[in-house]
């Protein structure tokens, strides 16, 4: 996953001072790789909608960076640090009954959306996953959504889906955690301690298609992906629309 938003020069730390898109493309490629695990619980018999999933997974992303253990000297910290220096890559596997009982005897956090369940984890080596998640399956995320979701509530920020691209349920809850972290990046301290106490209230829809080249063109964080699997390289996935960035882009905007 990489990013088209530019860097900031502004000599105030404050707004994504610790975004990792501040330092060059090339050094970060040449980090260790790490990556984000997160779990979806999907049972036979009630399946998760889909936009719930997909919401609770962004979610689960930022709660996962919020977490006093990682931070500081916590026990999560230098692991979360490794990977955010380098790509912010995530995967997301499905499991259910005593799969899904076993993940959670793992170092995590689950994160309950109005059904739905997803289990983050400290972030991994790309090679060194806990045989208890490495045995999850990728494939078979798929999920639908009962009724087409309503629209998002004003002042909620909005995750827009690329109305063009065809994404398995799992990729996309993939792709929506990295707009939701690429949101938390650039905003200041005051706006991240509102979304966090608002318990990171966002929503994810499919951006209209005659809206999707304004929204990707505004200057909002935008996903483009590394292109591993499902989609080409390069491909813009979701645009970040936070409320605090809009109102950020309208009073730059000439008078």
């Amino acid at each position: 996953m990489s990013s088209q938003h530019q860097n900031h020069t502004s000599e105030v730390p404050a707004v994504g001072a610790d975004s990792p898109f501040r330092q060059e493309h090339a050094a970060r490629d040449e980090a260790p790789q790490f990556v984000l695990p997160l779990v979806v619980r999907i049972e036979k018999a009630e399946p998760p909608a889909r936009t719930d999933a997909l919401e609770t997974a962004a979610r689960a992303v930022l709660v996962l960076l919020t977490d006093e253990r990682s931070h500081g000297e916590g026990e999560w910290a230098e692991a979360v640090r490794d990977w955010q220096d380098a790509r912010i890559r995530k995967v997301v596997r499905r499991a259910r009954g005593a799969e899904w009982r076993k993940a959670g005897t793992l170092p995590g956090i689950t994160v309950h959306g109005d059904m739905a369940e997803v289990r983050v984890f400290p972030p991994v080596p790309l090679d060194g996953w806990p045989k208890e998640l490495a045995k999850l399956q990728v494939s078979g995320t798929d999920l639908d959504d009962p009724a087409p979701a309503p629209p998002a509530a004003p002042g909620t920020a909005v995750l827009w889906l690329n109305p063009e691209l065809e994404m398995s349920a799992g990729k996309t809850m993939a792709q929506a955690g990295h707009a939701a972290q690429l949101a938390w990046w650039e905003l200041t301290a005051a706006e991240r301690a509102a979304w966090q106490d608002s318990g990171f209230r966002l929503a994810v829809r499919t951006a209209p298609r005659e809206r999707w080249a304004e929204l990707s063109g505004s200057g909002l964080p935008v996903v483009r992906d590394a292109g591993f699997t499902e989609i080409a390289p390069g491909s813009a996935t979701v645009v970040a629309d936070h409320p605090s960035l809009r109102t950020r882009l309208t009073d730059d905007l000439p008078r």
